[in-house]
């Protein structure tokens, strides 16, 4: 599968959740509509629609990758390793876009190919989305307010406004895409002891959402990337976590709650706290010192035994 290039301009992401910031539409972000691809390896999870949904799924390109929002029905898309290098270990890979669109290129499709090269068994998760308006000029201006709030807490030197949703359907579809990758594991090749869950954003969001509340999954390992930082309970049972942000990501605003809360339960975390890479830069962008984290994280998953398994 082909995937778009990444251009510089990628380095200002600062919009909410990703992608929406008005300075930086300005510079070349602009949305421009895009056909939806055909997605030939995507398994419906079949969990159902999305209530109030008044218009259909629609696609749109920013910053040159494809996006796409008002999903309404969830799917999950497999990438297998070459033949004799899969290891067994399992990611599913949660993109993001503040639960209104998703970046399934940049968060989703490059991150899946990256973990295949590595042996392991990726499945991106295109979960169902909060309605956005229907012409893309309304649903662009929508983006603005919303970034426009967030970013006056931030120069105040506070903490971003985290709105309360409901993430209901996005957990059930979270939920069906585990159940299905254990039920079909001896197909895929999957190793049900190691199967992880990693997230950008508001996909770390949702990551951070199925390890604090599900009641069916049980994930080895997960790794949120430049998500929320703020304090959670943790639960007994909790996986070990690697967790990645930039400085100046405006998520991040000098807090290390979610980690002191890992830290004070006694649960496994590993930290990398990077000087640069801003919001949404998935695998990396030029001159970052954020574009080493995927490396990291592949020496973390291998001291942690995540990647001793036979090869499949």
């Amino acid at each position: 599968m082909l995937y778009m290039m990444k251009t510089l301009a990628k380095t200002v992401l600062t919009g909410v959740l990703l992608f929406c910031a008005k300075a930086t539409m300005a510079q070349d972000g602009t949305i421009y509509p895009l056909d939806n691809p055909e997605e030939p390896n995507a398994i419906p999870l079949g969990t159902g629609g999305v209530e109030d949904q008044p218009s259909p799924e629609t696609w749109f390109r920013q910053w040159g990758d494809p996006m796409a929002r008002n999903i309404s029905t969830a799917t999950l898309t497999p990438f297998f390793p070459e033949s004799g290098k899969a290891n067994g270990t399992t990611v599913i890979v949660a993109p993001g876009g503040g639960f209104r669109w998703l970046s399934l290129d940049n968060e989703g499709w490059e991150v899946a190919e990256a973990l295949a090269e590595q042996g392991i068994t990726a499945f991106v998760l295109k979960y169902r989305l909060h309605p956005t308006p229907e012409s893309l000029e309304d649903f662009s201006d929508s983006m603005n307010r919303t970034f426009d709030e967030a970013s006056k807490s931030t120069k105040d030197g506070e903490a971003p406004p985290r709105p309360r949703r409901n993430l209901s359907d996005q957990l059930e579809d979270a939920e069906a895409a585990y159940a299905m990758i254990v039920e079909r594991a001896e197909e895929w090749g999957v190793d049900t002891d190691r199967i992880g869950m990693i997230g950008f954003s508001a996909g770390a969001g949702l990551t951070m959402h199925c390890t604090l509340n599900s009641e069916t999954m049980d994930l080895a390992f997960i790794g949120p990337v430049y998500g929320g930082m703020g304090e959670v309970d943790v639960p007994a049972n909790a996986p070990p976590m690697f967790n990645v942000i930039a400085s100046d990501d405006f998520l991040f605003n000098g807090q290390f709650g979610v980690i002191r809360s890992w830290f004070q339960a006694g649960v496994p975390v590993e930290f990398h706290l990077y000087q640069n890479g801003g919001h949404g830069f998935g695998l990396g962008n030029p001159d970052r010192t954020s574009n080493r984290w995927f490396e990291a994280f592949m020496h973390w998953l291998d001291v942690n035994g995540f990647l001793k398994g036979e090869d499949r």
